[in-house]
């Protein structure tokens, strides 16, 4: 039986969610002007091909006249969740206002106090599982784990998780990030542990762990994280990374090199991403005036742009407000058929034996 968390988060499952009116609603004068004496917003870990971040960064700064401080492009949701600590006091540009983090980092982040409430003008629209009752953190987007490959160096492009292991991958397989800090790295060894058979999410986790074991072994792992100019040179001819990375690194290449993107058959581990404020942020309104930016239907548009599901999608099908173009540039929905959303507690469970046994059990310290 499906969780009511995947139930209501499948990319199938078309919820009525509340009037759509309300995603009309425009910031108040009041917080615009708050916003615009701030001044400054400050991101970290939002690089611009993640996601279509660049043209939404952008959008924000000509609509608003506000700067961007952009901090660490690169960060995982880990490193996130440090900086906000380390900069308690900080009233000064490396303290981030908002942050972009994987799913489990939302609750634990709420739980240790770091989290501003907000609730944005189209807080009803937003499904009921993909966000906390009291504002902390909210759904933003979710795309499918993927193998994005480099067809100029692959000729044979891997199907599934287990062909990762064949020898003619030698010196070719990549992360997007680091599994100790970067959500989508923990997810890319949960996914592997997923395709295994295993359905407990602690014996996943550790099931993907012996996975990427073995493909270390093999001498297969690269280990660097994978980014699109590491997958052009040919470092890293094939990265585990979400699949909206994948299509925005393939459509910067413009075919220079070729590269297909691969969801795989079995193991097929969708991922949320939320956003949140920090309860310390140096620009609270600039940071709200951000959330009520990227949430509105101009906002969401954005990231479905840049390849990623926003998590108002079925609301904006619904009204019919996403343009024809847009659909027709999104990869096959039968990709998308098997995929599962793991809940909290599963994300929770699979990344502390991730996260705290990579080290020990692969052994592959991945910068």
């Amino acid at each position: 039986m499906l969780t009511k968390t995947q139930r209501l988060l499948s990319v199938t499952t078309a919820l009525v969610m509340a009037s759509s009116t309300l995603a009309f609603a425009e910031p108040s004068a009041d917080l615009i002007a708050a916003a615009k004496k701030e001044g400054t917003l400050t991101t970290i870990a939002l690089p611009h091909n993640w996601c279509g971040y660049g043209d939404l960064i952008a959008g924000f700064k000509a609509k608003y006249g506000l700067d961007v401080n952009e901090l660490n492009p690169d960060a995982g949701s880990g490193d996130e969740i440090e900086a906000i600590k380390a900069n308690k006091g900080n009233k000064g540009p490396q303290a981030p206002d908002v942050i972009d983090v994987g799913l489990s980092f939302g609750p634990t982040a709420k739980a240790d106090g770091l989290l501003m409430p907000y609730k944005v003008s189209t807080w009803d629209t937003i499904p009921d599982t993909a966000k906390d009752a009291d504002g902390a953190w909210y759904g933003d987007y979710y795309g499918v784990l993927s193998f994005v490959v480099n067809t100029d160096i692959v000729k044979n492009v891997p199907k599934d998780w287990d062909d990762l292991k064949k020898p003619e991958y030698a010196n070719s397989v990549a992360f997007a990030g680091d599994p100790r800090v970067s959500n989508q790295a923990v997810q890319a060894v949960y996914a592997a542990g997923l395709a295994t058979g295993e359905k407990d999410a602690t014996k996943a986790g550790e099931a993907g762990l012996k996975f990427f074991a073995d493909v270390n072994k093999a001498g297969n792992f690269v280990p660097v994280i994978g980014k699109s100019a590491s997958l052009a040179q040919g470092s890293t001819p094939i990265i585990v990374a979400w699949d909206y990375n994948g299509l925005a690194w393939r459509d910067s290449l413009k075919g220079n090199p070729p590269v297909e993107v691969v969801v795989p058959q079995k193991g097929v581990v969708a991922g949320v991403y939320v956003q949140a404020i920090s309860a310390f942020a140096p620009h609270p309104s600039a940071a709200k005036l951000w959330m009520e930016y990227i949430y509105s239907d101009e906002g969401q548009l954005a990231w479905l742009k840049g390849y990623c599901h926003p998590i108002r999608f079925n609301d904006l099908a619904k009204n019919n407000k996403i343009p024809k173009d847009l659909l027709d540039a999104l990869p096959p929905a039968e990709g998308y058929a098997k995929a599962v959303f793991p809940t909290l507690d599963e994300q929770d469970k699979g990344k502390a034996a991730i996260t705290t046994k990579w080290d020990s059990v692969v052994g592959a310290n991945v910068k």
